[in-house]
């Protein structure tokens, strides 16, 4: 049985003789003279993420990578900041408690709300019978679950002055390859041929709302019974852009039963989303337009977009296990996934949704 924690990896161990005590003076009804416990959940290749529990008390503490970090990237003040405007929205972000600074560990972090229920990862609970129905239910909650984040009316938010929706695709595009070079470490071919055909078919924008950019099942949290997300995590991404730019993320992490080799983690033996019922990725797009009522004409464009930006991610994570910033295992054969993903985008470029 896969454990939602682990203990605390090796080189990722946090400063617990610091943390502590800044979390017992910022927050009230923290006991003291109790047993405090501190594990890392297991999920997540990018920030981490640690369950602290002193006593009965407990919070989860987020905080960027070991090492150098992209530009940019890893910001916790900003995803601090989006937490606590999102929440009173979308319950279905955890309430952020406190945020601290570089000067705590020499790092910003921050403490928010632990919910307890599934997040669907590597396989299905063994106490859960895979069904048809089942799969169906659970591709049609995250559906909804997006639907309902797509419209959130951001201009009663503070992402109005944090956030610049005009241009929204073309910085996102032109971001994502001067990102994906900066982490080159090896000349892949198809680079050059999807660079050029994203950069020439970039369409008019839909209407702006928020989103998530991440939005996957390892990222959401269902209810112990399967019937309801109650936890969707992992903001860093989440700005105000075109919906469909979110759409396509979600299905570029949907994997179909028939789908080509080149979508498939090296070494994976299989994937949630190939069990019977869950939605493929037209069927979860189409759900998605009659519930939202856009037009998804111009997907092959998102979906493109998603698997080069996917791949861009990847070679993120691969760049800092390259060059020692990291020990975690996980990341050795990770250069083989980045090669996999651009030829798919490739092969995209040249068909139609």
């Amino acid at each position: 049985m896969i454990t939602e924690t682990i203990p605390i990896r090796e080189g990722e161990e946090l400063e617990e003789q610091k943390i502590i005590p800044f979390i017992k003076k910022h927050l009230k009804d923290i006991p003291d003279d109790v047993p405090i416990q501190i594990k890392q959940f297991r999920a997540g290749r990018s920030n981490l993420t640690y369950l602290i529990q002193i006593g009965k008390w407990e919070a989860v503490l987020r905080r960027p990578p070991i090492g150098p970090v992209a530009p940019k990237a890893h910001d916790m003040v900003r995803e601090y900041t989006i937490l606590k405007e999102i929440h009173q929205y979308f319950p279905q972000a955890p309430t952020p408690y406190l945020l601290a600074d570089e000067s705590v560990i020499g790092r910003p972090f921050f403490l928010m709300e632990r919910k307890k229920g599934i997040v669907l990862d590597e396989q299905m609970p063994e106490n859960i019978t895979p069904t048809k129905q089942l799969g169906r239910q659970l591709s049609q909650k995250m559906v909804d679950t997006l639907v309902q984040l797509h419209s959130i009316d951001y201009k009663n938010t503070k992402l109005v002055t944090m956030t610049k929706p005009e241009g929204f695709l073309e910085r996102q595009v032109y971001g994502w390859i001067k990102r994906y070079e900066l982490a080159k470490t090896e000349d892949i071919p198809q680079v050059e041929r999807v660079k050029k055909w994203l950069t020439s078919n970039i369409p008019k924008p839909t209407e702006p709302t928020i989103i998530h950019y991440d939005f996957k099942l390892n990222n959401i949290m269902f209810d112990y019974k399967l019937n309801e997300i109650i936890g969707v995590f992992d903001w860093e991404m989440t700005t105000v852009g075109d919906p469909l730019a979110d759409l396509g993320v979600a299905v570029s992490y949907i994997i179909e039963k028939n789908d080509s080799s080149l979508l498939k983690w090296p070494d994976e033996k299989g994937a949630i989303t190939t069990m019977p019922g869950f939605m493929t990725r037209r069927e979860f797009i189409e759900s998605y337009a009659k519930k939202s009522g856009r037009d998804v004409e111009h997907m092959n464009f998102y979906l493109t977009f998603a698997f080069f930006k996917l791949a861009g991610i990847v070679q993120q994570i691969f760049y800092r296990y390259k060059k020692g910033q990291t020990k975690d295992e996980r990341f050795r054969n990770m250069n083989q996934y980045v090669k996999n993903l651009l030829w798919y985008a490739a092969e995209l470029t040249t068909k139609k949704f």
